[in-house]
């Protein structure tokens, strides 16, 4: 098992260690991935690597805790800044693909997690469907959303938000001004949000889209 650092500094050598497990995860994959690749990028030695990983899987396994952590923090303070769900849903959306154009490991580690750590993966989603399936009762309750089942309405908006981010931020070039990952195109964001603010508008209602055409 890992080992809690001691100090401020081996905080920091330890935060190094997984930024730097990251970006070598990302460009050549897991199995390519070597310890020495992780240490030589963090600027460390083989010795201090082991000071607080057991070996490659288990540093593999923090970055993806790790990058679900960020990306978790990050959707749920934007949405946290909203008043009702679907403003909550629409700013939670615009966090998790501004993070995805800025971490595009996300992406690429998660996926690598299918066959390298089944159980990081389940962890990644099911952290993540937790806090959505609490926000979607509440919001149940209130009558800001319909009454649905709120589990498989976590799953699909999941599933909504990780392929719309596929497609128009991972597989999109670079930004040739900034080098970065671009984000969703306004047009395609507004799409997806007019089908999710129909699909869970209270009864009776159309929702804020369709109100709109």
């Amino acid at each position: 098992m890992s080992a809690a650092p001691r100090t401020a500094r081996g905080t920091r050598t330890r935060a190094k260690i997984l930024e730097a497990a990251e970006r070598v995860f990302e460009s050549v994959g897991y199995h390519e991935a070597s310890i020495v690749k992780i240490t030589d990028q963090a600027g460390v030695g083989l010795g201090t690597f082991y000071l607080y990983f057991a070996g490659k899987q288990e540093v593999f396994d923090e970055v993806v805790e790790d990058l679900n952590r960020r990306v978790r923090h990050a959707m749920t303070e934007a949405a946290r800044a909203e008043d009702n769900r679907i403003a909550a849903e629409r700013a939670g959306f615009r966090a998790f693909f501004r993070f995805t154009a800025e971490h595009p490991a996300l992406y690429r580690i998660i996926r690598q997690a299918e066959f390298v750590s089944p159980g990081a993966l389940r962890l990644h989603y099911g952290r993540i469907v937790e806090g959505y399936v609490d926000g979607l009762r509440e919001a149940q309750l209130t009558g800001e959303v319909r009454p649905m089942n709120a589990e498989v309405a976590a799953w699909a908006l999941m599933g909504i938000g990780e392929l719309v981010g596929m497609r128009w931020v991972l597989w999109r070039e670079d930004d040739p001004g900034t080098g970065r990952r671009p984000e969703v195109p306004e047009e395609i964001f507004e799409e997806m949000m007019q089908f999710i603010e129909r699909a869970m508008a209270p009864d009776g209602t159309q929702g804020k889209a369709a109100t709109n055409e």
